[in-house]
């Protein structure tokens, strides 16, 4: 059984306060939806978890099985067992997908001979081409084909967390459909356990959540089943996010290196 818990997380990026205590506990198999409105916050937990430069975190504790991970690098984070879908996935000219997954297995101790037949499997699952496997990181492809190859790599690599960040996003209903039926295989075959921020319910009907959670104003308002994800679809954020001010992080110089960009 592996539990990411999350308590108290506070975080800020230039100065401005972002997260203002997060408390969260995903383990095995389950499926975790963050919803919540634009310029909440939900983004920053995801990068705040798995280490982006700039993210400075101000309070609070991430452990993964009992492993601090905010003393960790983020390569190190993705090797104890994190691993994160990027809402815009970074494009890498000059490095094959099947050399970076093999790198990644050699990293993490297994053999790399594997990856090729796993990313093959993977691949028909998703609707995903043989020709996209050779091809440099994220390089030339649509939206959605990134997100496939988001949901690729997640599969191949088998992490203990997911964390997709808005992985429907450039999806139409068929890829949707594949990439997170797929990803609720992973949950019930080999106990991945997820974080999914979204903003839309139709996410759900193939990737199950057992909790869903409102985030707004830097921090979980409301906790529910399904259920809660069908009343924001119906009414919005407006019980939660009403007053509240937006708050717009732009990302450009300052952040230092950026393993994320």
């Amino acid at each position: 059984m592996t539990t990411l818990e999350i308590k108290g997380l506070a975080a800020t990026v230039d100065g401005t306060e972002i997260l203002k205590g997060v408390d969260l506990t995903i383990s095995s198999g389950e499926v975790h939806a963050v919803m919540g409105p634009n310029g909440s916050g939900k983004s920053t937990l995801s990068y705040a978890i798995m280490g982006r430069p700039g993210y400075e975190v101000t309070g609070g504790s991430v452990l993964l099985d009992g492993v601090d991970m905010l003393a960790l690098l983020p390569y190190q984070r993705a090797q104890a067992g994190l691993f994160l879908a990027m809402q815009y996935p970074t494009e890498v000219p000059g490095v094959a997908l099947r050399s970076v997954l093999e790198a990644a297995a050699n990293a993490g101790g297994r053999d790399p001979s594997l990856v090729a037949a796993a990313m093959s499997v993977e691949a028909e699952a998703i609707g995903f081409g043989e020709a996209f496997l050779d091809r440099p990181l994220n390089v030339d492809l649509s939206g959605g084909e990134q997100k496939r190859n988001e949901t690729l790599q997640l599969c191949v690599m088998e992490p203990k967390i997911a964390i997709l960040d808005e992985l429907d996003s450039g999806l139409d209903v068929d890829a949707l459909r594949m990439v997170s039926r797929r990803i609720q295989v992973q949950t019930k075959e080999h106990g991945l356990a997820v974080l999914a921020i979204t903003h839309y319910q139709r996410l759900f009907e193939e990737l199950h959540p057992d909790f869903v959670h409102v985030f707004a104003d830097g921090k979980i308002q409301a906790t529910g089943g399904p259920e809660l994800a069908v009343e924001i679809e119906k009414n919005g954020y407006t019980a939660w996010a009403d007053d509240r001010t937006e708050t717009s992080v732009s990302f450009g110089l300052g952040l230092g290196e950026d393993p994320f960009a």
